[in-house]
């Protein structure tokens, strides 16, 4: 396999995953790093003997020329870097959230198109090895068509602590993770025609809502409840675990606590240790989350040897970023349902 050069924008708290993902693909290294901190720069640059460095990513991507660049910095800087990049005809990897508007995610996909480069959304939850598992056993076929589906991620885990910037923004859990997890329901049910959703503040010291409660009407007849939360307290705390429940016409499945996935069919109930591999620079409990980044990039590099397009990419997720639209506007109108594509 020809080896591929890659440039990183952005080490930041969750950039560390996604060096260690990329030191792990064969033919495939990090080139340059770019960041605005110095501190942050000198420290991922030592960690991972990253020579080039630089403060500008502009000058980075003209003197480097990589073979792609990732782009994990925050959503607001997200549409200039990668109109930057598709300038240059550098294949892009853009962090979620993708762009904190429509309109500037439609640009970013058009820029990348009218340049004939790839652009791919780290939208990496689906790409945990347990939602895979379920992926999977929905589409053998065992539980029939799906009628009904629920995602649940419940916590009340101090994701605070490391990330100050989550409890300062007027938008939290549904654009931080509820993302994750509406993509997630995208990718087992299919897209959706019809949102609903309610949304609270738990939290008196965050500006933005910390519980979310999405219903999705799904193109092929399925309905969904989408829920999230950072104010629950459970007698087991399960952070980041995502659980699953799909009701079927033969059949039923659910991903349990603790990666156990229970598929009924047939009259008979198969049972399955789903746990995510524990990578060796992986800590729990954050492991399956830093297995999904490796699986992603792994994907990425496949794609874009095939030359083919990725599943996450630009346009993919222009439906995703669409239903967190429409949830934030169907709870600003007090739950009133309405059609994501109309966003």
């Amino acid at each position: 396999m020809s080896d591929l050069r890659g440039a990183l924008i952005g080490c930041g708290f969750f950039a560390v995953n996604q060096m260690h993902g990329w030191a792990g693909i064969e033919g495939v290294a990090i080139a340059a790093i770019c960041d605005r901190d110095p501190a942050r720069l000198a420290a991922m640059g030592d960690s991972f003997g990253i020579e080039r460095r630089y403060g500008d990513a502009e000058t980075m991507l003209r003197e480097v020329r990589p073979d792609f660049v990732d782009i994990a910095t925050t959503a607001p800087s997200h549409r200039a870097l990668v109109e930057l990049a598709a300038s240059l005809r550098i294949p892009v990897i853009c962090q979620k959230p993708f762009a904190p508007t429509l309109d500037d995610a439609r640009a970013m996909v058009e820029a990348c198109d009218a340049a004939g480069v790839p652009l791919m959304v780290h939208e990496n939850f689906r790409w945990q090895s347990p939602i895979q598992a379920v992926g999977r056993a929905l589409r053998s076929g065992a539980i029939g068509r799906p009628f009904f589906g629920r995602v649940s991620f419940r916590s009340a885990y101090d994701v605070y602590a490391g990330q100050p910037y989550l409890a300062e923004g007027e938008r939290f859990i549904i654009e931080d993770l509820g993302i994750h997890a509406l993509d997630i329901a995208r990718f087992l049910l299919g897209d959706a025609s019809a949102m609903t959703a309610r949304i609270q503040r738990v939290n008196p010291r965050i500006r933005g809502e910390d519980v979310a409660t999405m219903l999705l009407a799904h193109k092929d007849g399925a309905t969904s409840v989408v829920d999230c939360s950072y104010a629950t307290r459970l007698e087991e705390e399960l952070f980041p675990q995502t659980l699953i429940e799909i009701d079927g016409t033969e059949g039923s499945l659910r991903l349990g606590a603790n990666y156990r996935l229970a598929v009924t069919s047939g009259g008979d109930t198969r049972h399955e240790d789903v746990s995510p591999p524990l990578l060796p620079w992986a800590s729990r409990p954050w492991h399956n989350i830093q297995e999904s980044v490796a699986a992603i990039q792994r994907h990425w590099v496949e794609a874009l040897r095939a030359g083919r397009e990725p599943e996450t990419s630009g346009r993919d997720n222009l439906k995703t970023l669409a239903l967190v639209e429409a949830a934030y506007a169907s709870a600003a109108k007090g739950g009133l349902t309405l059609d994501p594509d109309a966003q």
